[in-house]
């Protein structure tokens, strides 16, 4: 199986005047990616919120929510074109989407052909779940690609292993990571959380961040975190599984080549085997007395 090289994006949030000019932020990132050899490019959640700005009344998350929502065909449509154009496999980062009367948080996976699926993030932070009203949405799966099957956790999705380690049980070598944080700490989780998961898996996990300020918007005015991409810490592998990594809240691109075959290597080979360790879930933990 052939080595795939992604790109991933730290996106520095701004202020588009237009979806157009929001696609073409994103397309120049695409043809970045593109030149320096990727054939997929990660770039985090909520990264189309910054068309919020496109909100009547100044800051407002609501409002901010809304318009997006309002222009979310037009926006994946766009990456469509995007990911037809350059020859790509693009996600573009999640973005919120009305279904079936409920709004929900959609990352799009867009083939070169320009076919586009979706995974829905699981579980809500505060945020979502208090400030905007989004709802859950459907369980992880799994898409095929040239180079194997791939999972998308979006952001605090990543912080729940079951929920990674059923897109790992279902084939998954690399999981994308769209992630979009308000301070180190926030980041760190997801980080922290990554690592873990690809250390607990044998597999890859790469981090998309958001960052920068943007102080006129409501949804997006502090935006923490850096591209990074991890693997297993074992033999054949860096020390401490850091891939490639960008300086922290630094906008752009880090690349690394990953190849599948390497992972089944040390999932037979390694040091430890936690691939295949995993242990089932106990029931119940029993308490243990001492008197």
């Amino acid at each position: 199986m052939s080595a795939l090289t992604l790109a991933v994006c730290a996106w520095p949030v701004g202020r588009p005047g237009a979806v157009a000019e929001f696609a073409a932020k994103l397309d120049r990132f695409a043809a970045e990616a593109r030149a320096g050899g990727a054939a997929m490019l990660l770039c985090p959640e909520y990264a189309a919120m910054e068309l919020g700005a496109l909100a009547a009344g100044g800051p407002d998350a609501r409002a901010e929510l809304a318009a997006v929502v309002d222009r979310a065909g037009e926006i994946i449509a766009a990456a469509a074109e995007i990911a037809r154009r350059r020859g790509l496999w693009l996600c573009p980062g999640s973005l919120p989407m009305a279904a079936a009367g409920r709004v929900v948080n959609r990352a799009p996976l867009v083939s070169p052909a320009g076919v586009v699926r979706f995974q829905e993030k699981r579980v809500m932070t505060r945020f979502e779940a208090e400030a905007w009203g989004v709802s859950p949405g459907a369980e992880p799966a799994v898409f095929a690609t040239p180079w194997g099957r791939v999972g998308i956790a979006i952001c605090y999705d990543c912080e729940f292993p079951a929920l990674v380690r059923a897109q790992v049980a279902a084939g998954a070598f690399l999981v994308l990571v769209p992630a979009c944080t308000d301070s180190m700490a926030g980041f760190n989780r997801v980080r922290l959380s990554a690592r873990a998961r690809a250390l607990e898996n044998q597999c890859f996990v790469a981090v998309s961040p958001t960052v920068g300020a943007a102080p006129w918007l409501a949804s997006l005015d502090e935006n923490r975190g850096r591209a990074c991409v991890f693997g297993p810490v074992d033999r054949g592998f860096p020390e401490d599984g850091v891939l490639a990594q960008g300086a922290p809240d630094r906008a752009g691109l880090v690349f690394a080549t990953l190849e599948p075959e390497r992972l089944a290597t040390v999932r037979a080979e390694g040091a430890v085997r936690n691939h295949r360790d995993w242990p089932e879930a106990p029931a119940g933990a029993p308490v243990v007395a001492f008197a």
